[in-house]
């Protein structure tokens, strides 16, 4: 299925949404056009260096740690880069519209994080690379999926007469998703992160850090509009 919009974002170049993906791209565009000077296995996440980072070593694990961060701006193609980015398009705007631009951006790379961190969970001994958006993207989905799961999603299904746009319910879509991804994951079991070239456990954890993180963001929010409600009564 190959979204192409949803019903709940009021604007689809959001602030904070398109920042990352201008940034995405600038990073690809020099990946693209300086290839060979950049090392870009440094900059990869691979799960062996975090699972056996040297504490004693601090430059040395601040590096291995740093790869949480910077592989999520590294992608393998254009393909890679077009299926994450149109996926972060369609699913962003509408997450950071509810949570604000700030916040969205310390979210989508907090589930960036996680998603890195269900990788070597899954594969600690893997010294596979890891790169791209996908695992804080998951984690976007997964913020759509709890706040808007009434939502509308217009995407390309396969017909008689070849692809159609149809609207699919957005807790559908998601649920769907989720499905796939966690069944390709345990398909591709515990040793290898990749399975057709694709981390699952990547998204998998991604996906579930954004179901459990914006319910605690957006109650936080919502305890303080109350008590502005409240003061604004007694005055």
């Amino acid at each position: 299925m190959i979204p192409l919009g949803d019903s709940e974002a009021a604007r689809r170049l959001s602030p904070a949404n398109t920042a990352l993906f201008v940034t995405n791209l600038a990073i690809f565009g020099v990946e693209l056009w300086g290839a060979g000077s950049i090392p870009l296995l440094r900059f990869a996440l691979v799960p062996e260096r975090i699972s056996h980072v040297q504490w004693t070593h601090p430059v040395a694990a601040s590096s291995a740690l740093l790869t949480l961060l910077s592989s999520l701006f590294l992608h393998a193609g254009v393909l890679h880069i077009a299926g994450n980015m149109l996926y972060l398009l369609v699913f962003g705007p509408a997450v950071e519209e509810h949570l604000g631009h700030f916040r969205f951006i310390k979210f989508y790379l907090s589930a960036g994080i996680a998603a890195g961190l269900a990788t070597v969970s899954m594969a600690p001994q893997s010294r596979i690379p890891v790169i791209g958006a996908s695992g804080a993207i998951a984690g976007v989905l997964g913020g759509y999926f709890v706040l808007y799961p009434r939502g509308r999603i217009r995407t390309l299904l396969p017909g008689v007469f070849g692809l159609r746009p149809v609207q699919v319910p957005a807790i559908v879509y998601l649920l769907l998703w989720f499905a796939a991804q966690l069944y390709f994951g345990i398909a591709s079991g515990s040793g290898d992160p990749h399975m057709g070239g694709v981390a699952w456990w990547s998204h998998v954890g991604g996906f579930l850090f954004g179901v459990a993180a914006v319910p605690l963001m957006t109650g936080r929010t919502g305890r303080r509009r109350r008590t502005r409600v409240r003061v604004s009564r007694r005055r």
